[in-house]
């Protein structure tokens, strides 16, 4: 691999774990103003039949793993709010 493409690469990356990390955290503000826990959040995903620990919240709050679109769906219904909210950057 060329280092121009190595360098391109990185910059890639370090946008994405940026935006998840910012999605995250509009999760984590929406939850918490309805006074929802974690715990809370995942057991309702998992009521809607999403395979989602409390854990797995915690980890996609502060960008450490991706959002499948089911989950986005369900995040969105469950805390009542719309997709700008979610993903305002």
């Amino acid at each position: 691999m060329s280092i121009v493409f190595l360098i391109f690469l990185k910059a890639v990356i370090s946008i994405n774990k940026a935006i998840e990390s910012k999605v995250g955290n509009n999760i984590r503000m929406l939850r918490e103003q309805r006074q929802i826990t974690q715990d809370q959040l995942a057991s309702r995903l998992q009521i809607r039949g999403c395979d989602i620990t409390r854990s797995a919240v915690a980890k996609i709050e502060v960008g450490q793993r991706h959002l499948y679109p089911d989950e986005i769906i369900l995040i969105k219904e469950i805390l009542s709010v719309e997709y700008e909210d979610i993903f305002r950057i």
